[in-house]
């Protein structure tokens, strides 16, 4: 067996292991793929000889969280929340990158380099503090709004850092700003040719693959677009990575977006996820053990200053100190963007392998104590502003409000969907929707509904359209299979979550209930009940018995309205003979097989077939008990599928 192959293998084991291993002591997946990567490095397993195809594979990972960087980057949110981003967000990204750089400077570095590590350190880990956040229903809080500001500055400022590192290395100190105007110039050139593209073209393009429903064709395309966009930055002399986040920012105001991202995201995270195992594959066990004492100094240095930059920044825009406290304490790790920028500037040669090492190591220390440092966050920051503890809880309540307005997610929007919506709205209920059809999205975008484009199988998609937020999901598409995946989805999220189904017939009703539903809803057979509401109640029933017979049908599984006598018209096709249920008269002939005997000697219903009536001198018995005696010239009343009820008359008859 080829020992590349081997290699491969036992280093998706060992990834697999950790990530696993990591999970259950509450730590980020990074941390376990850094160490994936320190084991299969050089120094312990060696795996890998040339290890450039490994990196190509990592690059194209990073390529594809730009892109999904650049779907989550809203131009509305970032207008919204301009005060704190441009605010606090920026005072920390300057403040804490001057502190660094000057500190860098006091130990040596060039004036370039330590520019390079203080731009790196300031970053913080968007991932690992928006999900920790995000778990414990805190994301909505005025000090989590702080921090998420802060991040999002950071993921703007990432994207110049991309361009400058190259551009440092390679120019000397008095044509460093003549290169950065050119890359400048370049990187306008490049934004508006994709933006152009993005805003004219995209769109179009994704119309036509969207109204093909071929999920393949779908998620090709969204890879080619992030690479081409990739390629064509690259092209420019500028990062690759550049170019995906603009592409990814092209397409975040479309309806497809939440698709999209969900569509990338395994390619994304397995090829991130190589990365990072590439990162860890340069990371010097030597440096680690033997300057172990100065990686806790580093990391207890870098814990400090990113707080005390945070809050220095909160004084000068004048937010409340115990958040500003408790958002820097929550971004005071080093980033993933951080490996990234490392990893960059070790390959132009802006840093040295021990400086690099360095890094990696504090980083990956810093990321392994964030989920504690967000959950005492509170505590810590009570005590630094030396005022009361505020209860997170207090800051939902407006928050919560506002969400109770939107209870119900309406998954499908065709006719019994919009119904539903057009009656919630007249009782001035709030509501959400997720469909899959782009036109039928676009047009109600269109008219102002709150709707969702996505795949409802799919967990992250239905995230995006806020699960956690409703109480109650209607699934109004008539698709067995789809919808029975669509449950388990929905359960795996929220269990506790309330789930009605409609269904055209009540075919395999069971299986939606096993799966979790609470209610079934078969229009047919509904429909049909409401028409005999009527016509029993214009015929003079009351309207006691006729709602107690309408209760006593759906309990039975609408046991009186199954089955019906075929036509002349009646098609009967492969998809739909195993759905359909005919009714047959058998006429029982004197010398018939049935003759003298009962319903239950004939075991009728154990091949699956239902006597609904038997008919004897013009008399009916209907529901006949199994001791009914058959005898000749009876007419037996059954309901079966078609190929069962041929198989009954022949055997009723003849025995066969």
């Amino acid at each position: 067996m080829d020992q590349m192959f081997v290699s491969i293998i036992m280093l998706m084991l060992m990834a697999a292991f950790l990530v696993w291993l990591f999970k259950r002591a509450n730590m980020p997946p990074i941390l376990a793929y850094l160490c994936a990567g320190v084991f299969a490095g050089p120094q312990i397993l060696n795996l890998f000889e040339d290890s450039h195809q490994m990196t190509l594979a990592g690059e194209v990972g990073i390529v594809f969280l730009l892109f999904t960087l650049g779907l989550e980057f809203s131009l509305a949110k970032l207008i919204a929340m301009r005060r704190l981003v441009f605010g606090v967000g920026a005072g920390q990204m300057l403040f804490t990158t001057l502190v660094f750089a000057a500190l860098a400077m006091a130990m040596g570095q060039s004036f370039t380099t330590a520019v390079v590590i203080g731009g790196m350190l300031a970053l913080s880990s968007t991932a690992i503090v928006i999900k920790t956040i995000d778990e414990q229903g805190r994301l909505n809080t005025k000090r989590s709004q702080i921090a998420v500001s802060i991040l999002l500055f950071q993921d703007i400022a990432f994207v110049p850092l991309l361009i400058a590192i190259p551009l440092l290395a390679s120019a000397n100190d008095e044509s460093i700003m003549s290169a950065l105007l050119f890359a400048l110039f370049k990187g306008v050139i490049v934004v508006v040719l994709l933006l152009s593209v993005g805003k004219w073209l995209l769109p179009r393009v994704f119309n036509e693959i969207a109204k093909t429903r071929t999920d393949e064709l779908f998620v090709l395309c969204t890879l080619v677009i992030a690479l081409l966009a990739a390629g064509a930055t690259f092209a420019f002399g500028l990062s690759m990575a550049l170019g995906a986040f603009l592409a990814g920012m092209m397409l975040s105001e479309s309806q497809y977006r939440h698709q999209l991202e969900a569509d990338i995201r395994p390619f994304r995270d397995i090829l991130m996820g190589l990365f990072f195992i590439t990162v860890g594959m340069q990371l010097d066990i030597g440096v680690m053990t033997s300057q172990i004492h100065w990686i806790l100094v580093g990391l207890v240095v870098l814990l400090v200053i990113k707080v005390i930059m945070v809050r220095l920044a909160a004084i000068i825009y004048r937010s409340d100190a115990q958040d500003a406290w408790a958002a820097g304490l929550k971004v005071s790790q080093m980033g993933e963007f951080t490996f990234v920028l490392a990893a960059l500037a070790f390959e132009n040669r802006l840093i040295d392998e021990y400086m690099s090492s360095m890094i990696i190591c504090v980083g990956v220390l810093s990321m392994a104590v964030t989920p504690w440092l967000i959950n005492k966050s509170g505590d810590i920051a009570s005590y630094l502003a030396k005022t009361p503890k505020v209860p997170v809880s207090g800051d939902n309540v407006h928050i919560s409000a506002q969400n109770a307005a939107a209870d119900v997610l309406i998954i499908g929007f065709g006719r019994v969907g919009q119904s539903i919506a057009k009656m919630m709205r007249l009782e001035k209920l709030g509501f959400l929707v997720l469909d899959i059809d782009p036109i039928r999205v676009q047009e109600s975008r269109t008219a102002g509904e709150h709707i969702y484009y996505g795949d409802a199988e799919q967990k992250s998609i239905l995230l995006s359209a806020q699960l956690k937020q409703v109480k109650l999901v209607i699934i109004t598409f008539d698709n067995h299979g789809k919808s029975l995946r669509v449950i388990q989805t929905i359960k795996a999220i929220d269990p506790n979550i309330s789930i009605i189904v409609r269904t055209r017939k009540d075919y395999k009703m069971e299986d939606l209930y096993e799966a979790g539903a609470m209610q079934v809803v078969p229009e047919l057979q509904e429909g049909s009940l409401m028409l005999i509401s009527q016509v029993l109640h214009y015929a003079g029933v009351p309207m006691s018995r006729i709602l107690k017979r309408v209760r006593n049908e759906r309990k039975k599984g609408y046991v009186h309205m199954h089955g019906f006598f075929p036509g002349e018209t009646t098609e009967i096709s492969y998809e739909t003979q195993d759905k359909l249920e005919f009714m047959h008269a058998v006429v029982i002939t004197e010398d018939a097989y049935a003759v003298n005997k009962t319903i239950d000697e004939l075991d009728i219903t154990r091949r699956k077939v239902t006597v609904i009536a038997v008919r004897r001198n013009n008399q009916e018995f209907s529901e006949p008990e199994g001791s009914m005696m058959i005898h000749a010239n009876d007419v037996i009343v059954i309901s079966a599928k078609p190929r069962r009820v041929e198989r009954i008359e022949k055997f009723l008859l003849d025995g066969g």
